[in-house]
């Protein structure tokens, strides 16, 4: 795939993979919502968007030239939208259960850890490409849009989809930025109705799957990398517009925008949001929190569940 010249002068330092897989996954994303703009949302939303007294109007009507930035895990989804596939993919007998135990542990790990090990991210990599290395896009797609009605369509967060919904209403484009497939991300705003979706782009040739990626997984600065590509691209103003997100492996991407929201946070974004007085908003508790630290503990609470016992095979085996 071509370098594509969108990218605006940047005030940090990024690999070259980095600002690869940002222009392929905004690429990838323009072309997607171009083909879809008839998708419309189908469910109202069970939370109003919760502006706080006082505060000036937000997303403000009719500013052609914002738009809003929601990651996907534990954000728009609760869990990872990644698991989810691959819970569906092995339903469908693509790969063994061991597989599928592997595949859970580095899930675990990621969220549980809270640190980014290269080479375990390398290996949880490669292992999801190795699943797909051979199959047809359009038959991932076909499936992912059965796997988001088993697995993912009731684990949107109805208080983040609220917000996402406010943009919508106020006549803005909403894009999802994950470092799932972009196949995936996808499937799941053409269901939320939203504009698109920024993800990690999988090389294909003549629509089957290599196996290797178009830079490196949307991931980190690469999501920055993405959005900055797109906002050039769209001609938006990134100070009109807003970004949300659990991670703090995200601040990246929050940093670039005028409106950057902390969702269900955890402990270092939480900090590091109260420190700028960025806006948050938690919705495990059932409770909002403008510009307040909620405890995060839950989060990761039913994943942790799932692989306790993973976790302590591996403290036996070291």
């Amino acid at each position: 795939m071509a370098a594509l010249g969108w990218l605006t002068p940047r005030r940090r330092s990024a690999t070259a993979r980095s600002v690869l897989a940002g222009e392929a996954a905004a690429e990838a994303a323009r072309k997607t919502s171009a083909e879809d703009e008839s998708a419309l949302l189908t469910g109202a939303p069970d939370q109003a968007s919760g502006q706080t007294p006082g505060e000036p109007a937000f997303p403000v009507a009719g500013d052609d030239r914002a738009a809003a930035f929601f990651d996907l895990d534990n954000t728009v989804m609760q869990g990872a939208a990644i698991f989810h596939f691959g819970r569906g993919l092995y339903k469908r007998k693509f790969f063994e259960r061991r597989e599928l135990t592997r595949f859970a542990w580095q899930q675990a790990w990621f969220r549980l850890a809270g640190v980014e090990d290269p080479e375990h991210m390398q290996d949880a990599r490669d292992s999801a490409l190795s699943i797909v290395k051979g199959h047809r896009v359009s038959e991932l797609m076909s499936i992912g849009e059965e796997i988001y009605d088993e697995y993912m369509a009731d684990r949107i967060w109805p208080g983040t989809r609220a917000l996402a919904q406010a943009h919508l209403d106020a006549g803005q484009r909403v894009w999802l930025v994950t470092a799932a497939p972009v196949e995936t991300a996808t499937i799941i705003a053409r269901r939320l109705g939203l504009t698109g979706a920024l993800g990690t782009v999988a090389e294909s040739v003549d629509g089957v799957y290599t196996g290797r990626l178009v830079g490196e997984p949307l991931h980190g600065p690469a999501k920055a990398e993405a959005v900055r590509a797109l906002a050039a691209a769209e001609g938006l103003d990134l100070e009109r517009c807003a970004a949300y997100s659990d991670s703090h492996n995200d601040i990246p991407m929050l940093s670039l925008v005028g409106h950057p929201y902390a969702i269900n946070p955890d402990t270092k974004l939480r900090k590091h949001a109260r420190s700028l007085d960025w806006r948050l908003r938690d919705y495990r508790t059932g409770r909002k929190a403008a510009k307040v630290g909620i405890p995060a503990a839950a989060g990761v609470g039913a994943l942790a569940g799932g692989t306790a016992a993973a976790l302590a095979l591996h403290r036996r085996r070291r």
